[in-house]
C-alpha cells in the first residue's frame, strides 16, 4: 500500500459523473496516489490485477474509501483511473 500525501493535482475537482459524494472521494483518493505507481498501470490487465496492484481492495471487491455513500467496484475504479491518467497528461504538457 502506498502512503498518501497532500496530492500535487486536482482531478477531485474536475467535471465527473457520477457527480455524488462518492465519486468526488474516488478522484481525491487518484490524486493522492504516487505518479510512480500510476505510471505502472496497464489497462491490460485484469479486474484481479487492478485490485492486487492498488492494494486497497476489500475482500467484497469494493474498494476501501472512507465517508462514502456506496461502494466503488473496480470497472468504476478502472474509469476513473485511466480518467486520472489523461487529466495528468493534460496538466504535464500545460506546465
Amino acid at each position: 500500500m502506498w502512503l498518501m500525501d497532500e496530492p500535487a493535482w486536482n482531478f477531485e475537482q474536475e467535471p465527473h459523473d457520477p457527480t455524488d459524494e462518492t465519486g468526488v472521494n474516488l478522484r481525491a483518493y487518484l490524486d493522492r496516489m504516487p505518479e510512480e505507481k500510476m505510471q505502472q498501470y496497464s489497462p491490460a490487465w485484469s479486474g484481479e490485477q487492478v485490485v492486487e496492484w492498488d492494494g486497497n481492495f476489500k475482500d467484497d471487491g469494493a474498494l476501501m474509501l472512507i465517508c462514502s455513500e456506496r461502494d466503488v467496484d473496480v470497472a468504476e475504479y478502472r474509469k476513473a483511473l485511466e480518467e486520472c491518467i489523461r487529466y495528468r497528461e493534460r496538466m504535464r504538457v500545460r506546465a
